[in-house]
């Protein structure tokens, strides 16, 4: 009877490790990258024209550039994160994406029980499983561009930023644009420069946008730093009914108003995808937060022609020194 239990628990232990080698190979030897199940699912619009607009446009040049055939899902409510995720699991989607760090708790909720889905949040921080992935762009690098670019094109050194909601990552990119302007206006002799905050606890308000904004420049902002995907054009329009420079970011924001938006510090997120995606394909997409860049190359500064080339010049000298490792940009947060 000994025997016989033992072969049966050693038949039961070979068949298990073949049975996980082939779930590897299935996964890694899929004859082409169009035979993957993926899909992004995005909380807004894909015509945002800021986060949503942006990370779309990842998918688009992954599926070019890859072979790969990713759908996606937009305006996806936060009631409905988890059921959605367990939707395309339950279907067998290979990779699911996901656009933003509110997606974190769901995704690290429900992954254990969908081991062969990876689950990769944009901007997550957050990964409890294996298959929970998330990829992590350095969101307070590109702060920092526009930080540089504030600091320049200030009048009086007045800052006014608007974030979407106070996550870890959200403070700490506000933080670094916000110090970085500050000093920047008074290395011009604004010696009285200074910046506020708020936040708006919404991705898609736009009139409540125009209403914050509104009330900070009539408090005395003279830029506005906007990172609320729909509030920050609600943001935009204030601006520039009220004559009031705006930075953009995550998307090349400065066609919305021109005279207004002066700069933007745009996402790279065709590089940003492919490399993600790729990594997914490859094996290397682990169950750990993957970071990228400035040296990744994933922020590139767009300029309106109001910029002058001191400017210019300060932000590529910035993008070299943050390369080279010769600027620490953590110290300018304040919960590192």
């Amino acid at each position: 009877m000994k025997k016989f239990l033992i072969s049966a628990l050693v038949c039961v232990a070979t068949s298990s490790i073949a049975f996980t080698a082939s779930a590897a190979d299935t996964m890694v030897k899929k004859a082409k990258p169009g035979d993957y199940k993926m899909v992004l699912i995005l909380p807004g619009p894909i015509n945002d024209q800021s986060w949503n607009a942006t990370n779309y446009a990842g998918l688009v040049q992954s599926n070019k550039d890859l072979g790969t055939k990713m759908e996606y899902q937009e305006s996806v409510q936060a009631n409905d994160y988890e059921s959605t995720f367990r939707s395309y699991a339950e279907r067998g989607y290979d990779l699911i994406m996901a656009a933003g760090t509110q997606f974190d708790t769901a995704a690290n909720k429900i992954a254990t029980s969908y081991p062969k889905t990876t689950f990769c949040v944009v901007n997550g921080m957050v990964s409890s499983s294996p298959n929970v992935a998330p990829i992590f762009p350095k969101e307070y690098e590109a702060s920092y561009l526009a930080g540089i670019i504030a600091g320049n094109v200030s009048p009086k050194g007045q800052f006014a930023t608007i974030g979407g909601f106070p996550n870890k990552a959200m403070e700490a990119l506000l933080d670094v644009y916000e110090k970085t302007a500050v000093s920047g206006a008074k290395k011009r002799g604004v010696s009285d420069a200074k910046a506020v905050r708020a936040f708006a606890n919404s991705w898609d308000d736009v009139a409540l946008g125009k209403q914050m904004t509104a009330s900070m420049i009539d408090k005395g902002a003279d830029v506005m730093f906007v990172y609320a995907n729909q509030v920050g054009l609600g943001s935009i329009q204030s601006a520039k009914e009220k004559n009031v420079k705006f930075i953009g970011f995550s998307s090349n924001q400065n066609d919305i108003a021109p005279n207004t938006v002066v700069a933007s510090v745009a996402f790279n997120f065709q590089t940003f995808y492919t490399w993600a995606v790729k990594k997914y394909m490859d094996g290397s997409l682990d169950g750990k937060v993957h970071e990228a860049g400035i040296a990744e190359g994933i922020f590139a500064p767009v300029y309106g022609p109001s910029i002058n080339q001191a400017t210019k010049d300060a932000v590529s000298a910035a993008i070299k020194d943050v390369t080279a490792g010769k600027t620490n940009l953590k110290d300018l947060i304040v919960n590192k």
